[in-house]
Parts: C-alpha cells; structure tokens; sequence
C-alpha cells in the first residue's frame, strides 16, 4: 500500500545538531527493567492537526508545522496490565490479561505510576507524551488521515475498534504497526498524553516542542478504542477528559528520554 509521506529535513541519520544541542546517535531499541519495549523516535518535521473538513472537529485545526527537536523513546505498546502490576502491585483494568493494555486508569495515577517507575529504575527518564510527540510518532511520516491510508476500510488490519473488539480490549501487538514500529496508535485502548486541552491552542502554539497548554479542566488522550467508531482513530482527532477520572478503555504508553 503506498502512503504519503512528508519529507523531512530534521531526520536523525547519525549524530543530530539543533538549536546548538548536539546529540549522539542512540541505540535504536530499549527494553527496560519490567520487559517495556521502546522504539526510536527520530527528531523532525511534521504537519500536526487536520486540514478543514466535514468530519473535522473545530479542535484539530487550524493544520500547522511543528518541529520535534530531540529524539525519543515511545513505547512500543500500549503499557500492559503485567507491567503495571510489576510497579503497582495491582491491577485496576476492567478487562483482565497480563498483555492487554492497563485500563481504568485516571491520568493522576499514571503520574503515580512514572514516579515509581522512575525511582525503581534510578532515573527521572519516563514521562508521558506530549500530545505533539504523540501525534508525530502515529503519523510516523505521513500526512493521510490515518497511518495506514485515508480509508477505513483497512482499519482492521491495525486496530481494534468498535465492530472487530467484541466490546473489549486486546493483547497488545495483534495487529499490523505503523512504520515505525509502533502498535495499537490507533484503536484498542485510548492514550493519555501530557497536555491539557484547549480547543484554541492550535492558533498560538509554539513551532518547536509545543509543551501544550498550561492549565485547564481536561487532560488530554488520543487515538481510539475498542469502543468507538475508526473515524475516532484518525491521527489528528482529539479526546479529553477530567484527570481524576477512569474509563475502561482509556490506558497509556510511556517516554523515555534519550540521555545527552
């Protein structure tokens, strides 16, 4: 299948110098100590939010260029119930299986969980995403609405969703990753990222490393679940909700910097 791509001339070949930083060349896989896979995320350009359009909500725009200075580690796979256990010594999900994603966790207990995380590990490297970094790394190079094409007639090749889940979550990794190795970006549980939301935010974020907005009522999370429509999956669509609350579909997957 040929999908578009957006040229970029920040791409991080071997050694990456922006903004005076330089950085060497990092392994491009990670395995941490409770088995979370982590893949490269190169440094670079990408058109961020959505082009106006008639299932464009009035938050995915206006369409604008960021540029994401580093690179990253991102999870490999939605954090899994096993691995959440393994820091937490419980399991809040509604859905029970050592490889399906956690559930049923609000976006305070993830800063929770990262805290530990990071003490076990003696680093202060995990984090969740910023919504950017999110979207950069599901687009994974491309401009269509989904990673995999605009159509969602293939959805089901790399996602659960609301008429392919059975009204549940799965094992992560089952179906087909973008092309940069990510799985379930799209469909399976949905994401908490960093930011706040803030529908205005598109028309005055920063060009470089948008950290997002400061304060608000709602966290952001991104991406689809097993319980909505592919439509919802698209890259640029944004959901949001209190921080302090939990659903069965929503989980996470985690940063790790990359150490100058």
């Amino acid at each position: 299948m040929r999908v578009a791509r957006l040229i970029s001339g920040m791409i991080l070949l071997g050694s990456l110098m922006f903004s005076g930083t330089v950085w060497s060349e990092p392994e491009k896989a990670y395995t941490n100590s409770i088995g979370m896979s982590f893949v490269l995320i190169p440094a670079g350009t990408f058109m961020m939010g959505a082009k106006p359009g008639a299932d464009i909500n009035y938050d995915e725009v206006p369409q604008h260029q960021v540029a994401i200075s580093k690179p990253f580690y991102l999870g490999k796979y939605e954090v899994t119930q096993a691995q959440w256990n393994a820091v937490m010594e419980k399991n809040p999900s509604e859905y029970k299986g050592a490889d399906r994603p956690v559930e049923n966790v609000t976006w305070e207990s993830v800063q929770h969980f990262i805290r530990r995380l990071n003490a076990k590990e003696g680093t202060d490297l995990y984090r969740l995403p910023t919504e950017a970094e999110w979207e950069y790394a599901a687009r994974a190079g491309t401009i269509t609405r989904f990673y995999w094409g605009d159509s969602e007639d293939d959805a089901k090749q790399y996602a659960w969703f609301n008429t392919n889940s059975g009204e549940q979550s799965h094992p992560v990794g089952q179906k087909l990753p973008n092309a940069w190795g990510l799985y379930d970006m799209a469909g399976n549980v949905w994401e908490w990222v960093e930011d706040w939301h803030d529908g205005s935010y598109y028309a005055n974020t920063p060009e470089i490393d948008p950290p997002g907005f400061k304060r608000g009522m709602y966290r952001v999370f991104r991406g689809g679940s097993w319980e909505y429509e592919p439509a919802l999956m698209r890259s640029s669509y944004r959901n949001d909700g209190r921080p302090d609350r939990r659903y069965d579909d929503l989980g996470f997957r985690l940063v790790r910097n990359v150490a100058p």
